[in-house]
């Protein structure tokens, strides 16, 4: 698939009802208490700690924090900085602004792979039904907005002087889109992974001016540390590691073991990126990058599989129908919801659980080299 690139055509109305529904709706969570949005409101408590000069990443609940949810802040230094915004919004209203920016996020996403605007509103809707989406939505979480900075870069910025900043700072908020500043250089946009990476550096060592101790506590320890955001085994961290440390019940070789598996991966992964993008086919280059990403990091929850959305779109509009519905349906279908988990469960699976327990995993490994095959026995033009 060729890069997209953003002709002047209108707003449709669905999109835009779409973004004022979940809009009303964070205001009603204002107004109403409703207390959705627990990682939102982790991005506000660490501006407000950030902005208060105290530590945050010593404590096991930041002072700030409703008196419902009891969170750590894991996110990178410079991701303090960046959610300074939402420290000036009533408590109950971050959630509602992150969540609007979050439909309109997919709705940028599906705009930039289906080429228009005239059915942007039904495939958003529809994109909410996806397990990742929905759960980003309640969560707060910031996975969609992530996306749509790195589609936007990749495959509508792609020659312009700014292409690989929106990367760049999308990976001073999560680690996770690091991956992008290789695929940037693995499909030989140097200049475009050099801005990605600069940015990057800039924002994080603007912080060891703002917060030296915290910054450097950072880079040295918690960065280092998977565990700080919850037990990597538990069935909702849909990684290489995850699926290891639950089949080794947590041994301590266990991340060693899944790094090495993705290395492996990485070839053939790296090889279709290279194949695809010299096609012009960006966005599935960009997409096996992306699933690369979330078999390799040490954890990627559920909600961070929201690159099921263009994956859908790309198989729907390059006529692969049948797939196209298999896979919203694998999605949707919550999967990973329904198998026992919690405490110790995961280690006394079995088979017949540890199947659709790692669905997530195995599906995207899969693909990888199920694609790789194919491309081998593709006929050179």
């Amino acid at each position: 698939m060729s890069t997209r690139r953003f002709p002047a055509d209108p707003w449709r109305p669905p999109v835009l009802v779409l973004v004022l529904a979940a809009l009303a709706v964070g205001v009603g969570d204002w107004l109403g208490d409703w207390r959705l949005g627990s990682d939102s409101a982790v991005y506000r408590a660490g501006a407000l700690t950030f902005l208060h000069g105290e530590p945050l990443y010593d404590l096991a609940r930041l002072n700030t924090l409703p008196e419902w949810v009891s969170l750590p802040f894991t996110y990178p230094p410079a991701a303090a900085l960046l959610f300074v915004p939402l420290a000036a919004l009533p408590s109950g209203f971050a959630w509602g602004l992150v969540t609007t920016a979050s439909v309109l996020s997919v709705a940028v996403v599906v705009r930039v792979c289906v080429g228009h605007w005239a059915k942007a509103g039904w495939l958003t809707l529809g994109a909410l039904a996806l397990e990742p989406v929905w759960k980003t939505l309640f969560l707060g979480q910031i996975n969609l907005i992530l996306m749509a900075l790195v589609v936007l870069d990749v495959l509508v910025l792609a020659g312009s002087r700014w292409s690989g900043v929106l990367t760049g700072v999308a990976a001073a908020v999560k680690l996770t889109p690091l991956i992008f500043v290789a695929h940037l250089f693995v499909t030989g946009r140097w200049r475009d992974g050099l801005r990605a990476l600069g940015t990057f550096v800039v924002l994080q060592g603007v912080m060891f001016l703002f917060m030296p101790a915290g910054a450097w506590q950072y880079w040295t320890r918690t960065a280092f540390d998977p565990d700080r955001i919850g037990g990597v085994h538990w069935i909702f961290n849909q990684s290489l590691n995850g699926l290891v440390s639950r089949a080794a019940h947590d041994a301590s070789w266990s991340g060693k073991v899944a790094l090495l598996i993705a290395a492996v991966l990485a070839v053939p992964a790296v090889w279709l990126v290279r194949r695809y993008h010299g096609r012009g086919q960006h966005l599935a280059a960009l997409l096996v990058t992306a699933f690369l990403g979330l078999l390799a990091s040490p954890v990627s929850w559920s909600h961070h599989w929201v690159w099921a959305v263009p994956l859908v779109l790309l198989l729907w509009t390059e006529g692969h129908r049948v797939w196209a519905t298999v896979t919203f349906v694998f999605f949707a279908s919550c999967v990973v919801m329904v198998v026992p988990n919690g405490g110790t469960t995961e280690f006394g699976w079995g088979p017949g659980m540890s199947i659709p327990g790692n669905a997530y995993v195995i599906a995207a490994a899969a693909g990888i080299l199920g694609l790789t095959l194919r491309e081998l026995r593709r006929p050179v033009s």
